[in-house]
């Protein structure tokens, strides 16, 4: 009964690492999709905005950029390293 159960819990961790690495990769094909297409609506100049990214404005001209980074994020579910290229892009465009 013990073979059995380590044989079950190897077969589990194998199928999860794959999984996990088909999972990031996946990712990592999505994020690349995303700014392609950012660069498509850029040079088309088409302006994209997401409902509640007023707040996100309103925060940069009081100059909280880490508060409009959370918010952000909020909006977005976004991670940090996103959140905070997007703000600063952001930022860069309203001066």
């Amino acid at each position: 009964m013990e073979i059995a159960s380590y044989a079950t819990l190897v077969a589990v961790i194998v199928i999860y690492g794959g999984l996990e690495a088909r999972l990031k990769r996946m990712e990592r094909r999505a994020a690349r999709l995303e700014r392609k297409a950012d660069l498509i609506l850029e040079h088309l100049g088409v302006r994209q905005e997401e409902p509640g990214m007023e707040r996100v404005t309103a925060l940069l001209r009081e100059n909280k950029k880490i508060q409009a980074i959370k918010e952000y994020r909020e909006i977005t579910d976004a991670d940090l390293k996103e959140a905070k290229e997007a703000v600063d892009r952001m930022d860069g465009t309203r001066g």
